[in-house]
């Protein structure tokens, strides 16, 4: 099949999701197409089977703001009738699914392209529900030829807040078992701490959704009791002011702000424990990354995360700010080493059963037959 797909090419969830999705497609035979205005974070467009087309915006004095999403939907057009597309499949609904309906009608005379729209987060319960963005997202959703959601949690979310009533299927995230696993030996945590600290790790677009701060917060109460070190991966609005609370509270040598890292497969088995203290999150995909590594996630009880982590079996969760609980919960993981194997064990045997790609991906195989076949 040849398969379109558009995302936002940065650290968001939604753009490694549909990358990561178009990489497994591509190793099952798919020919895979990428309409962005950049090249994806996490996309090797030197694998077989992987197409690039960028998006140029141009730029004149008239436009205060570059119509992307028309230049979009010219291009989407453009690779479609070039490349034979069988279906688009464009991942967050602002602006990518209008601009997937205008390459659809634009290229209605002479033949039909279907368009699938992935719901991930923000675009629903953020973006989306912004007044001025609300109608046409609302639009935009319900002319989708398909439309799915990463979880339970935002499928209902969006039948609430948009009354939508055409199906949304439901196929949660996924993680590549083979390449995300346990680092037993951890020997490259030694650059981190090399006074042998155990790792704390946080990974993030580090909005404000996300709670950075929280992390830096929950980090000086655990080094009241034990040892650590506080790993903060990702770049966005909050980093500066976290590297200022790390200062202010006087850990700023037991953190290290790594910004953004392109293999945080190798990264994210050097640590102990995943801290995830989001005031949202419509999956948690980073905390299934890290289950699948044998990193022991301490997250909030928000959004779609309980459909991934069972707590107190794999995880644990905890109220939003409640930085006493969640920073008591990592003490327990790092002082205890009989819980901390017990979790992580199971925690590695969820993500291998319930979310491995080999799992997910014939998901949305089916998915795209069933839209291109009109069903």
């Amino acid at each position: 099949m040849n398969v379109g797909i558009t995302c936002y090419p940065t650290y968001g969830g939604s753009g490694i999701v549909a990358t990561e999705l178009g990489l497994e497609l591509a190793t099952r035979g798919h020919e895979v197409h990428f309409i962005s205005y950049s090249n994806p974070i996490r996309l090797d467009a030197g694998m077989p089977r992987i197409h690039y087309h960028e998006v140029e915006v141009s730029t004149y004095p008239l436009f205060q703001y570059p119509p992307y999403c028309l230049a979009l939907a010219s291009r989407m057009a453009e690779v479609a009738e070039s490349y034979d597309l069988d279906v688009l499949h464009v991942h967050y609904a602002v602006p990518h699914s209008i601009s997937a309906m205008l390459a659809q009608q634009m290229l209605a005379p002479k033949r039909r392209l279907p368009f699938i729209t992935t719901l991930h987060g923000t675009d629903i319960t953020l973006v989306g529900v912004d007044p001025s963005y609300f109608p046409i997202t609302k639009f935009s959703i319900e002319r989708s030829n398909g439309i799915s959601a990463v979880s339970d949690y935002l499928r209902e979310r969006t039948v609430e807040v948009f009354g939508v009533a055409n199906e949304i299927r439901v196929i949660k995230n996924f993680v590549n078992c083979d390449r995300y696993k346990p680092d037993e030996e951890k020997a490259g945590a030694s650059q981190y701490a090399p006074a042998g600290e155990k790792l704390l790790l946080h990974l993030s677009n580090f909005r404000p959704v996300k709670r950075a701060l929280d992390c830096v917060r929950i980090l000086a109460e655990v080094r009241k009791s034990t040892p650590a070190h506080l790993l903060m991966a990702g770049d966005g609005p909050d980093r500066g002011p976290a590297e200022h609370l790390a200062r202010e509270l006087k850990v700023e040598k037991h953190v290290s702000f790594l910004g953004k890292q392109n293999h945080v497969e190798r990264l994210i088995p050097l640590a102990h424990v995943l801290l995830m203290p989001s005031e949202l999150e419509s999956f948690g995909l980073v905390a299934l990354e890290a289950m699948a590594c044998g990193v022991v996630p301490v997250a909030t009880n928000v959004g779609g995360v309980a459909e991934l982590i069972t707590d107190r079996e794999d995880g644990f969760l905890e109220a939003v700010g409640d930085v006493a609980a969640q920073s008591a919960r990592v003490v327990q993981l790092l002082t205890d080493g009989d819980l901390h194997y017990r979790m992580r064990k199971a925690g590695r045997w969820n993500a291998s059963e319930r979310f491995c790609a080999e799992k997910i991906i014939p998901m949305y195989e089916k998915y795209y037959e069933d839209v291109v076949k009109g069903a």
